[in-house]
């Protein structure tokens, strides 16, 4: 199975998938990371670079009979498509899961407050995050709205969802 996660940065995305790998065991592959091992290796990362080396990590992972979770933002409907493209190659399900932050003055002190867990990675400010396009979804997806919930209250919805 390929578990699609999106959402704006500080919306709680990252925290959740990492839960949801650390659970099913299942592969997990974050953009953040990919896209900073580049640029600490000197590649320029101004478009869909990290996206690609991505899908192919999961592509791989799937075929080997792993789960696979897949951590972005998947801001635009081109990046959802590519997720779903990589499941439907290869004739494994997928599910889409969309995590918000509804409440805006909890999702600022979120992105203004939270600790980097990736070396030399700068995250973007709470007026990049406004700013940033993000197309809104369309089609079946879950969506986990994080406001006013701790991370395991979140996670147990997440659950919830997904059946498990």
């Amino acid at each position: 199975m390929l578990y699609i996660f999106g959402g704006l940065p500080g919306s709680g995305k990252s925290t959740l998938s990492a839960a949801l790998a650390r659970e099913l065991r299942a592969a997990y592959i974050r953009v953040d990371v990919v896209e900073q091992a580049m640029r600490d290796t000197g590649i320029s990362v101004n478009g869909p670079e990290g996206y690609i080396v991505c899908y192919g990590m999961a592509k791989q992972n799937l075929r080997l009979g792993m789960d696979v979770i897949a951590d972005t933002v998947n801001p635009i409907e081109i990046t959802r498509q590519a997720w779903r493209n990589v499941a439907e190659s290869i004739d494994i399900p997928y599910v889409e899961i969309e995590v918000i932050c509804s409440d805006e003055h909890e999702h600022k002190q979120r992105v203004e407050t939270r600790v980097i867990d990736i070396p030399n990675l700068i995250p973007p400010t709470w007026e990049q995050v406004q700013n940033r396009h993000y197309e809104a979804w369309e089609g079946e997806r879950i969506v986990v709205d994080t406001a006013h919930q701790t991370e395991q209250e979140s996670y147990m919805t997440l659950r919830r969802l997904l059946g498990i």
